[in-house]
């Protein structure tokens, strides 16, 4: 096996778009659910909302690129409320079931050819970029060394993401020290004794669906700046990797996020290319190459449950955080 090649496209993912853009999406989660205490498993609607919203305002409407991220994060707002105001009441088993739905019911609508002249049903939406890659500060040039080799477009894909990442997670860092974030942990433990408090509970989780689904939002822009946005990339598989990333992380943190993902996706490339290669070695006779590629998605389920049973709280997470391992 050529494990120079392997570790070569293994790290390559370190600072991926993908890592940067379900990073964002997991510190969305975490707002959600670490600090919240939400349930949601419809994070991939709202990064379907975040990435559409970009790409239909620049192709549709001829608006420039920073204002397609705009819209994607207004949009991803509206989702909020109309997700939030009659579900927000609910027992938190219910509201996962109702999120699932609800992210659905946004894929679905995408792909549907009702609205074919905005989204382009299941073919989805390209040629977009030109805008965002016009704003390139970097000149035209291959910068950077092994698997970060790369051209101007991509680092600049990588930087704006990066940048993304690091005022999102300063915004949380800072609204969980915050009194409202006080407010909304202690909602987490104990609704009913901070409502006893004279506090609006049902506000705090309306402003944390909000804020959180501004981030998954996120998450979808830059997921779709280096290609296009298409409704089956938006499924109910991606919410689960980011509930991975969150729990391998810790879910009640704002750096376990950003190193779950990283891991995360670490770990998919090097089974992406491990797994097939030993079926080239004969190491895995009973499997073809497909097979192989598939089974990394086993792999990780079982990672994810053994996370959840031995370490709930995450890499970097405190055990006392998390309401549902008590």
């Amino acid at each position: 096996m050529d494990w120079g090649s392997i570790l070569s496209n293994t790290l390559a993912w370190v600072i991926s778009p993908e890592t940067i853009a379900y990073a964002l999406a997991a510190l969305g989660l975490a707002v959600h659910f670490g600090y919240g205490g939400l349930l949601n498993f419809g994070m991939a609607g709202f990064m379907a909302l975040g990435a559409y919203g970009y790409a239909i305002s620049i192709l549709s409407f001829d608006l420039p690129w920073w204002a397609g991220i705009i819209v994607g994060c207004l949009a991803s707002v509206v989702f909020a409320f109309i997700l939030g105001i009659p579900t927000l009441r609910l027992r938190a088993d219910y509201l996962a079931i109702v999120t699932i739905a609800a992210a659905e019911i946004v894929r679905l609508l995408f792909t549907t050819q009702v609205f074919d002249e905005f989204t382009n049903s299941a073919d989805g939406l390209g040629n977009y970029h030109a805008g965002f890659r016009a704003a390139n500060p970097i000149p035209e040039g291959i910068y950077g060394f092994g698997p970060w080799e790369l051209n101007a477009n991509q680092w600049w894909v990588r930087i704006f993401g990066i940048l993304l990442l690091a005022v999102a997670a300063l915004l949380v860092f800072l609204l969980m020290r915050s009194p409202w974030g006080r407010v909304l942990k202690g909602i987490r433990e104990d609704e009913d004794a901070v409502r006893a408090l004279g506090k609006n509970v049902f506000a705090y989780k309306m402003q944390a669906l909000v804020v959180g689904g501004v981030f998954g939002a996120l998450g979808g822009v830059v997921l779709a700046l280096p290609s296009a946005v298409v409704p089956s990339v938006y499924v109910t598989s991606l919410t689960f990797f980011i509930w991975t990333i969150l729990l391998l992380g810790g879910a009640a943190t704002v750096f376990g996020p950003l190193l779950g993902s990283v891991i995360f996706w670490v770990i998919m490339a090097f089974l992406s290319n491990v797994l097939p290669a030993l079926v080239k070695a004969d190491v895995l006779p009973f499997m073809s190459s497909t097979q192989a590629s598939t089974l990394r998605y086993v792999l990780v389920g079982v990672a994810l449950m053994l996370i959840v049973i031995f370490r709930p709280q995450g890499i970097l997470g405190n055990k006392k955080e998390l309401t549902f391992v008590k």
